[in-house]
Parts: structure tokens; sequence; C-alpha cells
């Protein structure tokens, strides 16, 4: 096994994950790519209370590029590599991994992050055994859905991200609603805040009176892109010069299974004329700076659980339009911090960028009722407070 700082060799465990009496929580995710999934397990072990609980985060992979953003990750980031997709030695790797912390808790994030988290707890006796929906109504693979189901009786409960994701989940698996707890997502908001995007714009070589429309999302079906940019295409008719920033790519673990769409978006902006508008930016470490260079953000997601790129943008004081699933209506004001429009109505969505792009009034004012409603509702420190009531509620019962 690897520990986070490259080293091989024995486990290493903090003497303090012993020492104390500390609640002992052990997150599991697929790697810490730049999904949404993945920065919130960082939000999540960076804000508990570091008084009662003690969170550890362990990869199955070494793609870690947010490693970076954990705190104390020397000691608190440990590596299982799961080297192909149904690696059992990952499972007693973690299990080791969670009896040397004395766990408390093991909470698994993503598929292959749930499914070792469910077989190592149950295999190293953890007290309490949590899985995670981060979406809803999504299609699962078939070799997925077996393995939640052969393995959801190891799992205590579910913590959802939205509350049409535990509902979802809910109904293909066939467990109680009492097993479901629901926690909307999290963002920073010193790192997410309002910011002068001159000079971002001066870097990708875009005028200062150009209108920019912010897309972020990694290329995958469940994005959407193509409604978004044919929508674009009916935006420039009003404003020719406007710009569409796509940041994102294709998933790094995807092995492939994404090539298709990214080649099928690509021919799509050709289709529609629309290259010399669009700029491509790929991958992000520092998204929070594209934000301010941008006038307003779309998605057009065919389902959500609770967007993280959403929360990031309206904490920057960026208004959003956004397709109106799952939990967006209760993220999204409308009309206040930005608009719904329904799946598909690409007319719809277009008017509605048109009316902000026109309206540089409604969009300061809809930018600071946005950064007010992500301070009240959805900071960091308030998806750490609802976690560990959570956590203690679960370990109670």
């Amino acid at each position: 096994m690897k520990t986070a700082s490259g080293c091989s060799g024995d486990l290493l465990v903090p003497a303090r994950a012993t020492a104390n009496k500390r609640i002992c929580v052990v997150l599991t995710v697929d790697d810490l790519g730049y999904g949404g999934a993945e920065r919130q397990v960082v939000e999540l072990a960076n804000n508990m209370d570091a008084e009662r609980f003690d969170v550890h985060v362990c990869t199955l992979s070494n793609y870690a590029p947010l490693a970076g953003t954990l705190r104390d990750a020397d000691h608190r980031l440990h590596t299982v590599v799961k080297r192909w997709r149904f690696d059992v030695t990952a499972v007693f790797q973690l299990a080791h991994l969670l009896r040397a912390l004395h766990a408390d808790i093991v909470h698994g994030f993503l598929f292959s992050g749930e499914i070792v988290s469910r077989l190592a707890g149950r295999l190293a006796g953890t007290k309490l055994i949590l899985g995670s929906e981060r979406n809803a109504n999504q299609v699962f693979r078939r070799s997925n859905l077996i393995a939640y189901r052969l393995t959801q009786r190891f799992a205590h409960a579910i913590i959802a991200n939205s509350h049409a994701g535990a509902e979802s989940n809910r109904r293909v698996f066939g467990r109680e609603a009492a097993d479901y707890r629901v926690v909307h997502n999290g963002v920073d908001t010193e790192r997410f805040k309002p910011a002068d995007g001159k000079g971002i714009r001066r870097r990708w070589g875009i005028p200062a009176q150009c209108p920019v429309i912010g897309v972020f999302a990694a290329f995958r079906e469940q994005k959407n892109h193509p409604m978004l940019l044919r929508a674009f295409k009916q935006v420039l008719d009003s404003f020719p010069e406007a710009r569409l920033l796509l940041v994102g790519d294709q998933p790094v673990d995807g092995r492939g299974k994404y090539d298709d769409y990214k080649a099928r978006l690509h021919r799509t902006v050709d289709d529609l004329g629309l290259r010399d508008r669009c700029l491509f930016l790929g991958h992000q470490k520092n998204p929070e700076d594209l934000y301010a260079a941008c006038d307003v953000t779309a998605l057009s997601s065919l389902h959500e659980g609770t967007p993280n790129v959403l929360l990031e943008s309206m904490a920057c004081g960026i208004p959003v339009v956004a397709t109106n699933v799952c939990d967006n209506a209760y993220v999204v004001r409308e009309g206040e911090v930005g608009y719904l429009v329904a799946v598909g109505d690409e007319a719809g969505m277009a008017q509605r960028l048109k009316s902000l792009l026109t309206d540089a009034a409604l969009r300061m004012k809809m930018g600071q009722r946005a950064r007010s409603w992500v301070m009240e509702e959805f900071s960091n420190k308030r998806l750490a407070d609802k976690t560990e009531a959570v956590y203690t509620e679960l370990l109670r019962r």
C-alpha cells in the first residue's frame, strides 16, 4: 500500500488515530480528480469539527490532483490502489486500514469507493457503513447494479445530496425510506467569491466588453452539452461577439468510454459554426478564477444531485441558468438568483441567457442574492454541520 506522500511499504497510521476518543471517519472515493463528489469529500474532511471527529480520506487510485487542497494530507490521505474494476485485494487493504485506524465510520463515494467500503467495512467490523447517492434518475450499468444489490445489506444507511437522488435510489434498490438522509453539497465561500475577471479575460484573449457564458461540466452524456450549444447558437443572433467558455473535459478515469461523447461534442460545435466562439479550457485547478470572467453560467444536465458548479457560480456572484432537474429548483431560486428551464427547451434557455446578458443591473442584483443564498444554506460549514449531525444520529441508532 502507498501513502499519499508516495512512500511505499507498511501502512502509515497517525498515532493520534488510536490514542483519542474522537469519532474516526474514513471517506473512501475512487480518486481525487476534478469531479464534484471528489471536491465534496475534500470539503467535508477539511471542515468537520476536529475536536470531535478524526477524518481520513482513502482513494482507490494514485490520480489525486485535489490532494493539495486536503489539509494535513500527509497524515490523513491514504491510497489503496485498485488495479482493475473488480480487484478484491482493495477490499482487504481497506479493511486493514479501517482496523488500524479503529474507524467508527466508513463512508463510500462513487461506485468503487462505495462497493469497496461496504465489503471492507463488513470485514473490519466497522460500526457504521454508509453509502452515497450523488445523482438522481441515473441509468446504472448492469454490472454496477448487480454489485450494489449484492452489497446493499452491508450499508446501514445512504446519504444523498438531493431529495430526488434519495427517492430514485430508494425506488431502484427497494430500501426503506428511513435508511436515507439528505445533505446538500457545500462550497468554500472564501475560495469561491466575487472577483474582478478582467485579468482572466485578457489571459484568454477575450475582449473586456464581450458577453461571456460559462459552462463548467465534465464531458459526459449527463451534462447534455449539445442542448446548450444549440441554445448558444440562438444567443449569437442577438450577441454575435459572445463567447462560450467550456471548462472541463472527459473524466480521467473513464478509460476511453467518454471518447465518443467528446468527439460528438466537437462535431456539434463545427456543425453549428461555433468554433471561433467556443473556448475549450479543459480541467482547471483553479476554476474560481474563471467564474469571475463570466457574465452568466449555464448547466443543461439531464439529471443531477446538487450540482457543485451552480453553488460555485452563485458563491462567486454569477447568476445561473439551469435545467429544472432533481433539486435544482431548491438550489436555484427562480427569478432571484437565476432561472430554470425544462430539459430540451433550447429556446427557453437562449431567451433566459439573453435576458441576463442584456441587463447588467439584473445580473448584479441576482448575483448578490445568489451569494447571500449560498452563504446561508450551502457553505462548507453547513455541509460539515449537517453531516456531523447525521453521523452522530446514526451511530447512536
